[in-house]
Parts: C-alpha cells; sequence; structure tokens
C-alpha cells in the first residue's frame, strides 16, 4: 500500500516539474521542485535496497549556469563588458550638414576697384592659391607708388649712413653727424616696410594698380559675386570657395543642453542615407539668435555624409543621474516574461533577474538586481538565452 501511494505522489510530482513553475525556476535560478530525474532515482534506490544507499547520486549543473570555457566564449562571439554607472535622457535635435570650420571661406576684396576679369563661375574645382578675381584699383597703384618711394628713400638714407661711418672713422666727421644719419635710416626704413604691408594688405598689387583675389582654400566655387565691369568696395564678398570632402553636422539644441554635452561624446544620426554615429566636437549658445538655442557641431566617424545643406535628425543621450548602473540593450533577454542578464563567472555565465528601467543610447537602466560590480554578457547575450532554453528542452525529456 505504502508502494502505491509513493508511485501516485512521484506521478503527481512528475507533472508539476512539467508545469510553468519548473522552467521559471530553472531559468531565473531559483530553487525549483525536485526534477523527474531526481524522483526515479530516489524510487530506483528504494527498490534496489540499501545497497545503493551511501552510493553518491551524480552531480547536476547548478540552476540557471551555462557552463562555458574561454575558448567558447571566444567562439561564439560573445562580448563581456562591465556594467556602467550613470543613466541619462534622450534629446531629438534637427541640424543639417554643413562645410567643416576651416574648409570654407568668403573671399572679400581687400581694396575697392573695377573688376577687370572674373576667372572662375560657380561649381570650378580650384586649388589654394588660385586666382578667382582681377581688380585694377587707383588707390592700390598709389600705395604700390608710394611704397615704391618709401623704400627708395630708405635705401638713400643707408647709403648716407654708410659715407659718414667711414667719415668718422677718418675723423673728417663729428659723431654726432653719424648718430644723426642713423637715426634718419631707421626711420626710413621703418617707413618703407609699413608702406609695404600696406601694400601686401591691398593684395600685392602692380604699379598700375592691378591686383589678384586669390582663394586661401582648395575646394569648390560657390556663389561669386564680382562681375566684370563692376565695381567693389574693400570687405565686399566676390566668391565662396569651400571643401566638399570637410563636412560637418550642425544641430540646433536648446540651451540647458549645452552644460549636458561634451566634445567626445556620442550621437546617433539618421540622413537621407540611413544611420550613423557622429561624435560631438563643440557646443555652444548661438549669438547670432535671438530665441536662445544652441549650436551642437558634430563629425560623423565611418560615414560618407550626405552634400552640404542635406537635413539630417539626432539623438543625444545626456547625462542626468549617476548612481544609476546601466548595461547595454543587448544584454537584457527575455525569458518567460522577466528581463535577464547573464552574470559572468569563473565557470561560465548565471541568468540573473533584473528589474529594466529608461532605454536611451543603446543602454538600459538596471534599477535592480545588479551590485555594480558584475561583468555581463553584451553582444550575442541571445545565444545564451537559446542554450539555456535547449538545456531545459533536453532537461524535461
Amino acid at each position: 500500500m505504502n508502494k502505491n501511494n509513493n508511485r501516485l505522489w512521484l506521478a503527481a510530482a512528475i507533472l508539476l516539474a512539467l508545469g510553468a513553475g519548473f522552467g521559471l525556476a530553472r531559468l531565473l535560478g531559483t530553487p525549483a521542485t525536485e526534477t523527474t530525474d531526481q524522483h526515479a532515482q530516489a524510487d530506483d534506490h528504494d527498490d534496489e535496497g540499501d545497497g545503493h544507499a551511501e552510493g553518491k547520486p551524480e552531480a547536476e549543473g547548478e540552476e540557471g549556469l551555462i557552463a562555458l570555457t574561454p575558448d567558447q566564449i571566444k567562439a561564439s562571439g560573445i562580448d563581456v563588458v562591465a556594467v556602467s554607472r550613470g543613466g541619462g535622457h534622450e534629446t531629438r535635435l534637427s541640424g543639417r550638414v554643413e562645410p567643416a570650420v576651416g574648409a570654407r571661406a568668403s573671399i572679400a576684396a581687400a581694396i575697392g576697384g573695377r573688376v577687370e576679369r572674373v576667372l572662375v563661375a560657380p561649381g570650378s574645382q580650384i586649388q589654394a592659391g588660385e586666382p578667382l578675381v582681377v581688380v585694377v584699383s587707383g588707390e592700390a597703384a598709389t600705395l604700390r607708388a608710394s611704397a615704391d618711394a618709401a623704400s627708395a628713400e630708405a635705401e638713400a638714407a643707408r647709403l648716407v649712413l654708410q659715407r659718414d661711418q667711414s667719415l668718422v672713422d677718418q675723423g673728417v666727421v663729428a659723431r654726432q653727424e653719424l648718430e644723426a644719419s642713423r637715426a634718419r635710416s631707421l626711420a626710413a626704413d621703418a617707413t618703407a616696410r609699413a608702406a609695404r604691408a600696406q601694400v601686401a594688405a591691398a593684395g600685392s598689387p602692380d604699379a598700375q594698380g592691378r591686383t589678384t583675389i586669390a582663394s586661401p582654400v582648395t575646394g569648390v566655387v560657390g556663389a561669386v559675386q564680382a562681375t566684370p565691369g563692376g565695381f567693389v568696395n574693400a570687405g565686399d564678398i566676390v566668391a565662396n570657395v569651400s571643401d566638399p570632402t570637410q563636412t560637418e553636422l550642425v544641430f540646433t539644441a536648446p540651451p540647458a543642453l549645452v552644460t549636458q554635452v561634451s566634445p567626445g561624446m556620442r550621437i546617433e544620426v539618421t540622413g537621407p542615407s540611413g544611420n550613423f554615429e557622429a561624435t560631438i566636437i563643440g557646443a555652444a549658445a548661438d549669438v547670432r539668435e535671438q530665441s536662445g538655442v544652441a549650436i551642437i557641431r558634430a563629425r560623423a566617424e565611418a560615414a560618407d555624409l550626405p552634400p552640404a545643406g542635406s537635413p539630417v535628425a539626432g539623438v543625444v543621450v545626456a547625462a542626468d543621474k549617476t548612481d544609476v548602473l546601466t548595461v547595454p540593450a543587448d544584454a537584457v533577454q527575455a525569458i518567460e516574461g522577466r528581463s535577464v542578464v547573464f552574470v559572468a563567472g569563473t565557470d561560465g555565465f548565471r541568468a540573473v533577474p533584473v528589474l529594466a528601467g529608461r532605454r536611451a543610447g543603446g543602454h538600459v537602466e538596471i534599477l535592480n538586481g545588479l551590485s555594480g560590480d558584475e561583468r555581463i554578457a553584451s553582444s550575442n547575450a541571445f545565444l545564451l538565452k537559446a542554450e539555456l532554453a535547449k538545456g531545459e528542452a533536453e532537461h524535461g525529456h
């Protein structure tokens, strides 16, 4: 009679183990009821007698543990990373592609005059130093003549100084006369240098006042604002040049975001050609705008940017918590309706249930379940989930 009762009890335990309680308990590493094999072994031991009572049963793997060697982990492509600290919030931004700072130039006339020739057209490819416009200026001719005269006077003063030095050595001229000659020579030389500097600032015109305006950068000519026969004033823009191979991303942002981002932070960008990552290189308030917006500049890392002027959208994660644990989003796996991460140990990985919070920038906040000192599976963590499910299926049979 007792033996029949034992068999009925065993059948009920098997049905219970095959139910939902057994699977969840093993997956999440919580204590489970005895397995079918354990009951079978116990029943066999009862039937066989006490001869095997002292024998040691075969060891069974720890609940929720996936035993893997370092070589197996490497072969599976499973990345093991440390748990991070610091949460954040996402801010969505709108922006555009613009020529990078230093890769664009608005070239202006250094001196007023008549436009004699325009040597480029919009879309022209040019090199740094290549001429854009030729301007003839009466003012420039006057500056060049003054510089030539000042140079001649400086040379004459230098020759007088040399003569007086020789006469002083012969005792013919007093030393005071020599000192006066030296002062006149220094003054004339200074005047000549100033005149040459004015000529250089005016574009180094020739004796007829003809000066060539050149591009300081290599690139493509944009708008050309000078026309042959027209007149330009000093400071008027004659052409724009930019290098299309050097571009950056410019986003408008709320002013408060400037204090929450810093160079080196990542920003997720969506453009006409798809999604890519960029690195923030600068953020500051835009003094040109009265509405109080800020400008965030970023540079794409490994993507061909669309042409300058193309619209883009970005998502930046700004830190606002330093005591929150975060893990990569692909490290969190769903098992039977619960969030689980796989914590690395010396013998493999252990499934640990966690309470997940906000998701931002490819990371998930962990509100409970981890201490922060763990190392967890990140990329390809889903393989561990599949292996755990496979082990459960085999154990169920």
